[in-house]
């Protein structure tokens, strides 16, 4: 199964990096793969450093935004209790895990972690329809090098009337945001 999330690295100054993924991940949550890009940060952090940490959030609007790279910097984290590196405090559950096998042939590596570390910090309140879209939008931010141009504007359209409809302030925001990164992207406008 493939679980939307957002891992923290540590970069080569020792600070935390955030970025959204989606691991594949085993029944019993103890290995995770990881196929983060060869140019992103995360990957070379992973390679780098070996540890991280995977976060379960109902914030989708924090993943949108870390997806869009418009997050300024990292929300709160505290320091993680078996690696070095940094748990979210605002998360449901959280990974702690060391690299065990990397794969970098291919232009997305291969990443395979064992998880050395759960903990559960609050409940999973859970998505409404205004999540999960924002979520999907979320995704497609990360793809607007790939996709044609008329297949995202349709797309954004179709979930930004979701979000619009059934989100709150935060997930609207996030939507709009997610829509003004979009424009840019399209116009070669830097954020």
């Amino acid at each position: 199964m493939i679980l939307e999330g957002l891992v923290t690295t540590t970069d080569a100054q020792g600070r935390p990096h955030l970025a959204p993924m989606g691991p594949k991940v085993n029944a019993d949550f103890t290995r995770l793969l990881l196929r983060p890009f060869s140019t992103s940060q995360t990957g070379q952090n992973l390679l780098r450093h070996g540890e991280g940490v995977f976060h379960i959030t109902d914030d989708a609007a924090l993943i949108a935004r870390s997806a869009a790279g418009l997050l300024k910097e990292v929300p709160a984290t505290r320091l993680a209790e078996k690696i070095k590196g940094f748990v979210l405090l605002d998360c449901c559950r959280s990974f702690e895990f060391t690299l065990r096998t990397s794969d970098t042939a291919q232009e997305r590596y291969k990443l395979e972690v064992e998880v050395v570390a759960t903990v559960t910090q609050r409940e999973f309140v859970g998505f409404n329809r205004a999540r999960h879209a924002l979520l999907e939008a979320a995704i497609l931010a990360t793809r607007f090098h790939l996709l044609p141009e008329a297949d995202i504007k349709a797309e954004f359209e179709k979930l930004g009337t979701v979000i619009f409809k059934t989100g709150d302030r935060n997930e609207i925001q996030a939507m709009h945001e997610l829509s003004q990164a979009h424009a840019r992207f399209r116009t070669g406008a830097r954020p």
